[in-house]
C-alpha cells in the first residue's frame, strides 16, 4: 500500500499553531480527496482522524472568537471594549 498519505499527515502534529484558515484549507483538502473515491481504505481511514482533528481545531477557534465577541461591552462612555476572557476553568476556581 502506499505510504504517501502518511506524509500529508505531519503537518497536523503542530496543529495549535493553525490558524483558522490554514485548518479549514487543510480540512477541504481532506474532505475533496476522500470524496475523489480514489484511495484505498487504509488512506481513507487516516484521512478521516486527520479530518477529525482539524475540524476540532476550527471548532475551537470559531468557539475562541465567539467568546471574544461576547466578551465586547460598551462603557458608561459609549465605548466599546473587550473584557477579560473568563474560562470555564478560571470561573470554577473564583
Amino acid at each position: 500500500m502506499p505510504k504517501a498519505a502518511k506524509s500529508s499527515n505531519a503537518p497536523t502534529e503542530n496543529a495549535g499553531e493553525l490558524s483558522f484558515e490554514e485548518a479549514l484549507h487543510k480540512l477541504e483538502a481532506v474532505v475533496e480527496a476522500m470524496e475523489s473515491g480514489e484511495l484505498p481504505l487504509e488512506s481513507m481511514l487516516s484521512r478521516c482522524e486527520e479530518g477529525a482533528r482539524l475540524s476540532q481545531i476550527c471548532q475551537a477557534k470559531l468557539a475562541e472568537a465567539d467568546l471574544k465577541i461576547q466578551q465586547l461591552e460598551k462603557t458608561a462612555t459609549g465605548e466599546t471594549v473587550l473584557k477579560p476572557i473568563t474560562l470555564a476553568g478560571d470561573a470554577q476556581e473564583a
